[in-house]
């Protein structure tokens, strides 16, 4: 059994892809709904003809899993490697938005607009962010912050700390 002590701490700067990776035999539709994002994304930046051929399939792939997921993630989402999204029903990006790696989103997450600061929202590395929390307007997250279930974050929140409320406030730095 592994503690705390030798366990090693999660990048907020490198992607862990084993994250996204699926395990075989299993159902998981979030892996596959990100995966399709990643396979639209990388047609897209190839310039050969076979990529451009196959970027309408990428596309339909995508629709697919968004609608079994429930998922609203943009074809461009500025999205960090090692996402997880164990449960990704209602879960909705702005398209503006940027996520870092490795980070954690529960089922019906907004990130979007429409804050008290103009922008999108800017996600850190390793946010873990839980269900129901709305991120509003042009804020910042810092990397390892947390924010709780059902929180509004209309402020930044910096790194290591952790949002709670209606409208967010900092509690207390995480340890």
């Amino acid at each position: 059994m592994k503690t705390m002590e030798t366990t090693a701490p999660i990048s907020a700067t490198e992607p862990d892809w084993r994250r996204e990776k699926r395990v075989p035999g299993r159902y998981e539709p979030a892996k596959k709904l990100l995966a399709a994002l990643r396979r639209y994304q990388r047609l897209k930046t190839s310039g050969s003809i076979v990529a451009r051929a196959l970027r309408p399939l990428a596309v339909l792939r995508h629709r697919f899993w968004s609608a079994v997921t429930g998922a609203d993630i943009p074809l461009d989402s500025q999205i960090g490697g090692g996402l997880l999204l164990p449960h990704p029903n209602g879960i909705v990006i702005h398209p503006d938005a940027r996520i870092g790696p490795n980070c954690l989103l529960f089922q019906q997450v907004t990130i979007g607009m429409g804050g008290r600061k103009p922008g999108a929202p800017v996600i850190g590395g390793h946010v873990d962010i839980g269900a129901g929390a709305k991120i509003l307007g042009g804020v910042r997250i810092g990397d390892h912050a947390l924010v709780g279930a059902n929180a509004v974050v209309l402020d930044d929140v910096p790194p290591h700390a952790t949002a709670v409320g209606i409208p967010a406030r900092v509690v207390e730095p995480k340890q």
